[in-house]
């Protein structure tokens, strides 16, 4: 199905937090896409666009942790995949509120695929800890990437073809659930 859940519960606590968005492809292409995306942006938003998905994953963990019920998440997640590969590969093509708008709506996916998965015998908060870790991390790889993209030759059309990659791996992964 989806790449979410590899290594999920192995280490308990915050490692196993720390390796959920590492371990699962489309947690990983999501969330090194909010960093390049933040770099395609660049100026003093850089950092509030990943600030802003760390922020409201976390709420999205608290509904996981808590049980409270959202359809969808694996489909949200790849989709998540799809759309920001794509926004990559459009660069300016969105206004900044919709990136905002897209960036927000699919942490809350993440965040609960993340709160369901906390381990039993670990403590909830280091897990939390860990996969808000990992994460942040992830979007600094993106924003490093997206700055050094600027400063290599073609390397924006470069970056435009990795979105657009990117995306077509959310595709496949929607598809492959939807038993294609």
């Amino acid at each position: 199905m989806a790449y979410a859940h590899v290594g999920a519960g192995v280490l308990g606590g915050f490692n196993s937090g720390l390796l959920h968005p590492v371990l699962g492809l489309d947690h990983f292409l999501a969330m090194v896409s909010v960093g390049i995306i933040s770099a395609q942006i660049g100026g003093r938003l850089v950092w509030s666009i990943p600030a802003l998905f760390v922020f409201v994953m976390a709420v999205g963990g608290a509904m996981g942790l808590f049980d409270i019920r959202l359809g969808g998440i694996e489909v949200g997640i790849a989709t998540s995949v799809a759309v920001l590969g794509f926004a990559i590969a459009a660069k300016s093509f969105f206004p900044i509120f919709v990136i905002y708008g897209f960036v927000a709506f699919f942490a809350i996916f993440h965040g609960y695929a993340h709160g369901l998965e906390i381990p039993e015998l670990a403590s909830s908060w280091s897990y939390v800890a860990g996969f808000m870790t990992g994460t942040a991390g992830i979007h600094i790889l993106g924003v490093l990437i997206g700055h050094i993209a600027k400063r290599v030759r073609n390397g924006e059309a470069i970056l435009r073809y990795v979105g657009a990659g990117m995306s077509g791996m959310g595709v496949f992964i929607l598809l492959q659930m939807a038993g294609f």
